[in-house]
């Protein structure tokens, strides 16, 4: 159901001005109205993002489509009148235009339920970009590479998420360029072989897939919108939504936020902190990050991000501003989260905020930390743990020692022994003969919900603690180790090398999640419960 605001007068509603002041405080509204966004009426992101810029975080301003038009309650034209008016809003306190040639305004187009989804809907970046606007944005920032990274992202984006294009044939293009022009990543590529890649990019659409992408800038933004709400309806949506009895949810809102650019040089990047460790409940920041990056570049997994450490080193104001926030947040909401960041040359904004999918082990720590240190009530700590099965906390080591194959980085404690399977078919059908499974791919897209949701453990060869899927292995209950380097597989022979072993599908492999480390064969684990957490539990007076 949505609420007699969002269906009687859904107009978009628009966030704070860029510039902090007088007239900038709270959200404006048509009719002046401040008061706080609803989730279940704009989304939880929508809601989250209002808080941080109530608290006096940095966060760039945007505009908000409601949950009810998801539930079917749009038209073309509604919408279209509802996104021109956004636009306007952004354009007016930017100080840019939407398509411009000098000052181009660009806009990310971001899902948001009303309970988090991590990574199961969908994000278009860079949208606004076409031959016009990558000159603008040369002209408004000096940086070339800059504007040609922007653009053949933003067509990358486009392909994959609007045309429901596959990825493997762009990868590939990319792949050969990378090869002629002797360069290790995407991040080595001058302005000009940025250009030719998206010029690669727009030729591979049209010859193999009949796909044009659009150039007129609002044609692209209604593109994008139609394509969060699209993915709703998802196969791997619907499914996280049944894994976490979500099914009453109505539908996600889509808000439109004025881009900014981890991409645009050595003092920018993106990441993803925590507030307290989400695997085992630890205290303290837990963040990961890439520099010169999007924030899709993190939380896909594709790439190995690097810790705060390096953030500290290379911007230390800008980490103690980072640490400050986080620290700031869960005060705010009074429970650890989940925080989402960019920095555009040394600048931090923050772009989302949660409550941390966590492991059980880490949730019984977090609700006894949270009541020893008086933020929560011991009946507000029993409210954190529900869902959570206590009988079945503990932390499992393995029986006797061996010798790791390989390492990698511990994601989500843990430690489980299985058969390993390639894929989510081979996943059903290995534990369809009762055996429990090690999903083993290069990378874990959330795409991959149905394996993860049946794998014991998760090992992968590239990707961070922050990645989609290792927040979803979290939330599962599931031990994963990332970033493993010494993985290499070979699908099409459903077969893989660790360091000097070579294993195939259906092979016993056992991971340590808490350690990082991985055995061949199959090891004994014992259990060692956590009786004092659960003690201090049980003696939480009732009703308290």
């Amino acid at each position: 159901m949505c609420s007699r605001r969002s269906c009687l007068d859904p107009q978009p509603v628009p966030f704070w001005p860029a510039a902090r002041g007088a007239a900038a405080h709270g959200l404006h509204r048509p009719g002046g109205d401040t008061a706080a966004l609803a989730a279940a009426d704009f989304g939880s992101k929508a809601a989250q993002l209002w808080r941080m810029h109530a608290l006096g975080l940095n966060v760039p301003p945007a505009f908000v489509l409601s949950t009810a038009l998801c539930a079917g309650e749009r038209s073309r034209k509604g919408v279209d009148r509802l996104l021109a008016d956004g636009v306007a809003y952004l354009e007016r306190v930017t100080g840019r235009g939407f398509g411009d040639r000098r000052r181009p305004l660009l806009v990310s187009v971001r899902s948001g339920a009303e309970k988090s989804m991590p990574g199961m809907l969908e994000t278009v970046l860079d949208v606004g970009m076409n031959p016009d606007t990558v000159r603008g944005l040369m002209r408004l920032t000096g940086n070339p590479r800059l504007a040609f990274d922007c653009r053949r992202r933003f067509i990358e984006g486009h392909c994959e998420v609007v045309a429901g294009l596959p990825r493997g044939p762009f990868e590939e293009v990319l792949r050969t360029l990378l090869a002629a022009e002797t360069a290790a990543s995407d991040r080595e590529l001058d302005p000009d072989a940025l250009d030719r890649l998206a010029d690669l990019y727009l030729a591979l659409a049209a010859d193999r897939f009949d796909c044009t992408v659009p150039t007129d800038p609002m044609t692209q933004l209604k593109d994008a919108v139609d394509a969060v709400f699209r993915s709703w309806d998802a196969p791997k949506a619907r499914e996280y939504r049944r894994l976490n009895h979500l099914e009453g949810l109505s539908g996600t809102a889509v808000t439109v936020q004025a881009m900014v650019f981890g991409n645009a040089g050595v003092r920018s990047g993106s990441g993803v902190a925590f507030s307290r460790d989400p695997a085992t409940g630890a205290p303290g920041i837990y963040a990961d990050m890439l520099f010169e990056a999007q924030g899709e570049d993190v939380v896909s997994g594709r790439r190995q991000p690097v810790g705060l450490a390096r953030l500290d080193a290379a911007l230390p104001q800008v980490a103690r501003e980072l640490a400050e926030g986080v620290a700031a947040l869960e005060a705010a909401y009074r429970d650890v989260q989940d925080v989402e960041f960019t920095i555009e040359e040394g600048r931090l904004f923050f772009l989302q905020t949660r409550a941390a999918k966590r492991t059980p082990r880490a949730a019984l720590k977090i609700a006894v930390d949270l009541v020893a240190e008086g933020v929560r009530t011991p009946a507000e700590g029993r409210a954190l743990l529900e869902g959570v099965d206590l009988d079945a906390v503990g932390t499992s080591r393995f029986t006797g020692t061996a010798e790791a194959v390989a390492r990698g980085v511990p994601a989500s404690s843990g430690t489980v022994s299985g058969r390993i399977a390639f894929d989510a078919d081979a996943a059903r059908r290995l534990a369809g003969a009762g055996d429990p499974v090690i999903l083993v791919r290069p990378d874990v897209a959330t795409d991959d919900i149905a394996g993860l949701a049946l794998a014991a453990g998760v090992l992968t060869t590239v990707g961070g603690r922050t990645a989609h899927a290792a927040v979803v292995a979290r939330q599962l209950g599931r031990a994963c180790v990332v970033g493993c380097g010494a993985l290499a597989i070979d699908l099409a022979t459903r077969r893989a090398r660790l360091g000097a072993a070579d294993v195939a599908e259906g092979d016993w492999l056992s991971l340590d999640g808490e350690a990082g480390a991985v055995f061949l064969g199959r090891r004994e684990i014992t259990v060692e419960r956590p009786q004092e957490q659960l003690a201090i539990i049980a003696g939480w007076p009732a009703g308290a």
